[in-house]
């Protein structure tokens, strides 16, 4: 790599992880912005970013919004936050005048404040949502036929007794109706048998294979993949292209969203239950690679890449792990059904926990994207 490509790298890989992650970060803030305001809480900040403020202008109703220097992130501040709980002290609530405790975060019912949690991981599900759509509406359905065009040799497919020209038409009891259908299916059963209904020439078969993790190498980074060992045929014949109205766009956009959260879960599951690596766990520089990738293509897969990454900013942010919306949401769900919330101190141990977790967490995926920076600078 020249000195050139050097001064050029933090454009070419960081610059596209940027907008994506702005894009991302300001519709999920403003999914708590617009509900708070809605249920009447004072929104002292809305900010992209973190730290020392670039530029910045105040709203008619007070609000600063801003855009700072560090941006890896955002937050929206209510006017009675005080600690990572957005919970005031029993001082500062006892001194409130009359018109603070209408504008206050803390003083509003239970509901409104668990709606104003929720809204931001809902917007970034909407988001994904509207983007999917909007690709299926333009570009139309592009599937290929599930018919095999390869057996690759020594793979649970070959030792199930698959062969070229299959055709693949159920899985487990469920309609197959495209190769991406198994793809979809394979890459969330590893390690679990699956069965195949198979028709052969005309014949009715049933055929079970174990999809199985296999170890890649792309350039310098190793990849473990959900395999059963078949390829497609990528003739034009066999990728028919359906044009979906409006309607069916926005209900294939709910079941991409759908699908997206459910694999995340279930790669989760299998790597917790010891049936995948979490090799797959990556951080903002494999994040950055992807969208640097995806940017060389073009800007239009960009923003497609934006829709799969909100869906996950949004998930994460559900996990009930204090510190994120979905331990706000915990504590907000056990304050209902206690009828009074946590004394101060035992919310202050669960976000130290969970402030511990977000941590070490940021540090193994930042460990598994070593191999990624690596490569920007051996142009691996």
């Amino acid at each position: 790599m020249d000195f050139l490509q050097y001064l050029l790298l933090p454009f070419t890989k960081i610059l596209p992880f940027l907008v994506v992650l702005t894009v991302v970060v300001f519709v999920h803030e403003m999914g708590h912005f617009l509900v708070a305001r809605w249920c009447g809480v004072a929104v002292r900040t809305f900010s992209i970013g973190f730290g020392k403020e670039i530029w910045g202008f105040n709203d008619r109703q007070g609000t600063r919004w801003r855009l700072a220097w560090i941006p890896l992130g955002g937050y929206v501040k209510f006017m009675d936050d005080e600690n990572a709980a957005s919970v005031p002290t029993r001082e500062s609530i006892d001194a409130m005048t009359p018109e603070q405790r209408a504008g206050s975060f803390h003083a509003k019912p239970v509901w409104k404040r668990a709606a104003v949690v929720a809204a931001g991981p809902i917007a970034n599900f909407l988001l994904a949502i509207l983007i999917f759509a909007l690709w299926f509406s333009i570009f139309g359905v592009r599937s290929t036929e599930a018919r095999i065009a390869e057996v690759m040799p020594d793979t649970p497919a070959a030792r199930a007794g698959f062969q070229a020209n299959d055709l693949i038409v159920g899985i487990d009891g469920a309609s197959i109706k495209s190769f991406e259908d198994v793809q979809k299916i394979v890459s969330t059963h590893v390690g679990r048998p699956l069965a195949f209904a198979i028709d052969r020439a005309g014949a009715k078969l049933e055929l079970v294979a174990t999809p199985e993790l296999r170890e890649q190498t792309v350039g310098t980074q190793k990849m473990s993949t959900v395999v059963i060992g078949i390829r497609r045929s990528d003739t034009a014949a066999s990728i028919p292209v359906y044009q979906p109205g409006p309607l069916e766009s926005l209900g294939l956009g709910v079941e991409q969203t759908k699908f997206i959260i459910t694999s995340t879960l279930g790669y989760l599951g299998d790597v917790i239950g010891g049936r995948q690596k979490a090799d797959q766990l990556g951080g903002p520089a494999r994040i950055g690679d992807i969208a640097a990738k995806v940017a060389d293509k073009s800007v239009i897969d960009l923003v497609y890449l934006i829709g799969f990454i909100s869906v996950s900013v949004g998930l994460i942010n559900l996990f009930p792990i204090p510190l994120l919306d979905g331990g706000h949401l915990l504590f907000y769900a056990i304050e209902a059904v206690r009828r009074k919330p946590l004394s101060e101190g035992a919310q202050e141990i669960g976000f130290r926990i969970g402030f511990a977790v977000v941590v070490m967490l940021m540090i193994f995926a930042t460990f598994n994207d070593l191999p990624v920076i690596r490569g920007w600078f051996t142009g691996g």
